[in-house]
């Protein structure tokens, strides 16, 4: 008798009648299968194995069915990969509607700083393998948009979140800044723009700083929380930027053109300075300036604003400014970082310092902006517990009798701020600067604001969760993205109380 299990099964046409006799023995391993459990299963991943198989195909320019020309330079590359990466290449090479769906040739036009690493884009399509530095990432997502490679795009979002205080060090912020606002990579956006916020002057020092928009840098102007030493900084740091702009206004235009933009352009960003937060001192410095000897008008009347503030003499120019929705905002402080309004409390060799310690700073800050009242100061004290609190038992005397209170602990990391003027009503902005260090460069890595009003019944402000407490207390690494020096081990934060002025 013919042994039917070492026959061939025939699946071509025509009947096969071996193949479908019910007497058939059935193979040895589909016997065996019914023997086997759960416990000889294996799941096997080979996935490396066909990655590499695919990247073949990038590097051998195997089976190619289609050529990108990029930049003058041919790349040869396969429908499949790329309509399987890209949401756009799949239509144009699919729907055949667009021409290119025809073609086995298409010229892509990219910026030159996208043709420059193209080849890269091109090969991550294949291997999801790149590399990205602070240079390369821009043109990279810039691809990635374009072209829809979502993966790709949320790699150097996730890139560029990380690593924004690099990209200032590179002079890379302001592009940064400026392409994720025009593409809505919120994150990104939102990383670089309170870096600036929080650290102006150190963004005003890099070559890019006048690349800087006109209308986004008025959006950082019209900030109250922005950080920065004073407002006559402020004032030298727009009209370095300012300068930029002359010179590139003279490249554009002839020179009376040029001189009437430039006086446009002047008039529209120093309105949003805020001259009445300027000392005496500071306004009379402002006189042998260059630009207020170009543009007495605009200057001498803002001046004699800030000087009718500062005598106390609200005169009809003083009226006229808070006629304007936003003119309010002349008279409000911003963050300043001078002795005058801030102090700073300095916590050395932080990773030896014991648990639920406290650290103390006395300090005063002046009741008004205003000169004619500078002689009336405010007296503070700032109580810092950055590895937790520790309540301890104690016993609280009530009507009923005597109650016991448990010791409790707080993992916190927690600011108090207590007013020593008992008798009187302080309205303060107040701003906690926390230092932080990346890639060598000290900056404010976070700022917490609050708005308070103290007076005989509540005298004092807690801050609760100033910083995240594992972020600062890494039991595992003993590192912290807070700790700034040259060895990373000092906790330094910057306290800004300024006076809420009100008409």
């Amino acid at each position: 008798m013919t042994d039917n299990r070492h026959r061939t099964p025939i699946f071509q046409g025509g009947d096969n009648n071996e193949h479908e006799n019910s007497d058939q023995k059935p193979h040895p391993v589909s016997e065996g299968h019914k023997f086997c459990d759960k416990d000889h299963t294996q799941q096997i991943d080979n996935s490396s194995t066909v990655l590499e198989k695919i990247a073949g195909l990038y590097a051998e320019r195997l089976l190619s069915d289609i050529t990108l020309e990029v930049g003058g330079k041919k790349f040869a590359a396969h429908r499949l990969i790329l309509c399987a990466s890209s949401d756009v290449f799949q239509v144009m090479l699919m729907n055949p509607n667009w021409t290119e769906s025809q073609e086995t040739k298409i010229v892509l036009q990219e910026d030159p700083a996208c043709v420059l690493v193209f080849p890269d884009f091109l090969k991550y399509l294949y291997t999801g393998k790149i590399h990205i530095n602070h240079f390369l990432v821009l043109p990279l997502v810039t691809l990635a948009d374009k072209y829809n490679v979502k993966d790709l795009v949320r790699l150097c979002v996730d890139y560029m979140c990380r690593h924004v205080v690099s990209a200032t060090k590179h002079n890379q912020l302001v592009s940064w800044l400026q392409y994720t606002l025009n593409c809505g990579h919120t994150a990104v956006h939102n990383a670089c723009s309170n870096f600036i916020t929080w650290n102006f002057e150190l963004a005003a020092q890099m070559d890019d700083f006048g690349c800087l928009e006109t209308d986004v840098l008025i959006h950082f102007l019209q900030k109250s929380e922005l950080v920065v030493k004073d407002e006559l900084t402020l004032f030298q740091c727009v009209a370095k930027w300012l300068q930029f702009q002359e010179h590139r206004l003279k490249s554009t235009y002839n020179l009376t053109e040029a001189a009437e933009h430039f006086a446009d352009l002047a008039v529209e960003v120093m309105s949003h300075i805020r001259f009445p937060m300027m000392t005496p001192r500071h306004l009379a410095s402002l006189l042998i300036h260059s630009l207020t000897s170009r543009f007495k008008d605009f200057f001498f009347e803002h001046m004699a604003v800030a000087m009718s503030f500062h005598s106390g003499e609200q005169g009809l120019r003083f009226w006229k400014v808070l006629e304007d929705p936003d003119g309010h905002l002349f008279f409000t402080p911003r963050l300043y970082t001078t002795e005058r309004w801030s102090a700073s409390l300095i916590i050395e060799n932080y990773p030896l310092l014991p648990t639920y310690s406290v650290r103390t700073l006395v300090f005063n800050t002046p009741a008004s902006f205003a000169e004619c009242q500078s002689d009336h100061t405010y007296e503070w004290t700032v109580d810092i517990y950055p590895k937790g609190v520790w309540f301890k038992k104690f016993y609280l005397i009530v009507w009923q009798g005597t109650l016991e209170m448990p010791e409790s602990v707080d993992k916190t990391v927690r600011l108090s701020l207590t007013s020593k003027d008992t008798e009187e009503v302080a309205r303060v902005s107040v701003g906690i600067l926390i230092g932080g260090k990346q890639d060598g460069m000290e900056h404010v890595r976070k700022v917490v604001k609050r708005n308070f009003v103290f007076s005989k019944d509540e005298r004092i402000l807690n801050i609760n969760d100033l910083i995240p407490y594992d972020d600062l207390n890494n039991l595992r690494t003993g590192r912290s993205p807070f700790l700034v020096g040259p060895n990373s081990d000092v906790l330094k934060l910057h306290i800004v109380i300024t006076p809420l002025w009100s008409v």
